[in-house]
């Protein structure tokens, strides 16, 4: 028989780990770890816990292991089939609500939406935006309709979300004109060490890499997104640590003007993004 406190001593996992994980099994808030740490646990959740501890001993990432990811002050579903959303990507949606803060009933375009994590918090925090989301893979579509459906007023001005099987932009309706488009497009180079390591080796390599430099995507998205951007709309595109410079390059070739990098919290230039003049 084990009790809460007694099973976080005997864990092997870093302390903030093992409470999330037991958490995740008991269905329990952090303040009931302490209130009820003396509580004898049920042998069932025992052997859940102690079943995704190894688990994440062996390197699955804790996201997956629970199902969930908060971003943006929202709990996202999460599966193997998606990238796990990430703090510094919150900076995309940022500039993206930025980008159509003076716009009514603005459209905006997500490309490689995996979750939904951009175009539903988007959505969330602009409710007359109407948003597009659209990605190459059927699996990571479902799991972002699952997340609109749960995390979206169904009567949000807005409408709902638009959902796109594309590679690209390849599949978007010409005749739509968005005033801000937006992507986390694989922009790990191909034989980058970091894709064999950490929470990377689990997640889909397609989200995280072009299987060649790290920016055949990224001159993809930049080529074609002024076909699809209402006049002076935006682009803005998350990208490496070291590749600002060269997103910059490329967008001033393409024509957008205002190019700029934005920096995460940590103080990388973590975007790049520029607007568009018809």
């Amino acid at each position: 028989m084990s009790d809460a406190a007694a099973l976080l001593r005997a864990c092997a996992l870093p302390q903030l780990e093992a409470r999330v994980l037991l958490m995740h099994v008991l269905g329990w808030r952090r303040t009931e770890l302490i209130t009820r740490d003396r509580e004898v646990l049920p042998q069932d959740a025992v052997a859940r816990f102690e079943a995704l501890a190894a688990r994440r001993l062996k390197g699955e990432p804790i996201a997956q292991l629970t199902g969930t990811r908060e971003f943006f002050g929202l709990e996202f579903s999460v599966t193997p089939d998606v990238l796990i959303p990430r703090p510094e990507t919150e900076l995309l949606v940022e500039l993206a609500l930025e980008a159509i803060a003076d716009a009514a009933n603005p459209r905006v375009l997500d490309l490689g939406t995996g979750t939904g994590a951009i175009a539903v918090s988007i959505g969330h925090a602009r409710h007359d935006a109407r948003v597009w989301a659209v990605d190459r893979s059927i699996e990571a579509l479902d799991v972002a309709r699952g997340n609109a459906r749960r995390l979206l007023d169904a009567k949000r001005a807005g409408g709902p979300l638009a959902f796109i099987e594309s590679d690209w932009t390849a599949n978007i309706d010409p005749s739509l004109l968005f005033e801000a488009i937006v992507s986390n497009p694989p922009y790990i180079a191909s034989d980058d060490p970091h894709l064999e390591q950490g929470d990377l080796r689990f997640e889909p390599r397609g989200a995280l890499t072009d299987d060649a430099d790290g920016s055949s995507a990224i001159r993809t998205i930049i080529e074609t997104a002024p076909f699809l951007l209402a006049n002076n709309g935006a682009l803005w595109l998350e990208h490496g640590y070291d590749q600002a410079a060269s997103v910059r390059a490329l967008l001033e070739a393409r024509g957008f003007t205002d190019v700029r990098s934005m920096r995460d919290l940590a103080g990388i230039e973590r975007c790049s993004g520029g607007v568009f003049t018809a």
